[in-house]
């Protein structure tokens, strides 16, 4: 190899331009912003920025107030107490079916059950002898 050619293949150095001259920096309080380029100085806004686990907590508050509202509020919503026309007292051998039938004979069967259920404060339907049982008043 030659040196001319070693010469021609070496980078040559390029000269960058100077930095652009800035302004001396200054404190800046926590409420203070400095506008870029005018050098005005601003009151900031305070933003505030949450973390994951912040924005975690507020949203587990704001479901447990809504839950909890939404019980409250269920809880207070009574529907209508059935009126009452007559009570009977269940023979024995007899199931509520047959009771609700005899008792209220224009209302279908399965109707009439539930009324005298929902009446009587019945879980299931079962009854027994001697039972007495509030009959609703049929519109």
């Amino acid at each position: 190899m030659s040196a001319g050619a070693v010469g021609e293949l070496a980078p040559e150095l390029v000269r960058l331009p100077s930095r652009i001259a800035r302004p001396p920096l200054r404190l800046v309080g926590p409420d203070e912003r400095v506008c870029p380029g005018t050098g005005a100085h601003a009151r900031a806004i305070a933003v505030t920025r949450f973390t994951r686990r912040g924005r975690l907590v507020i949203t587990l508050v704001v479901t447990v107030a809504v839950a909890t509202l939404a019980v409250v509020l269920a809880s207070t919503v009574d529907a209508a107490a059935p009126q009452i026309d007559h009570a009977t007292i269940v023979s024995a051998g007899q199931t509520l079916s047959e009771v609700a039938a005899t008792e209220l004979p224009s209302v279908p069967i399965r109707d009439a059950v539930a009324r005298i259920q929902l009446a009587n404060g019945l879980n299931t339907s079962q009854v027994h002898a001697g039972q007495s049982l509030l009959i609703p008043v049929m519109p």
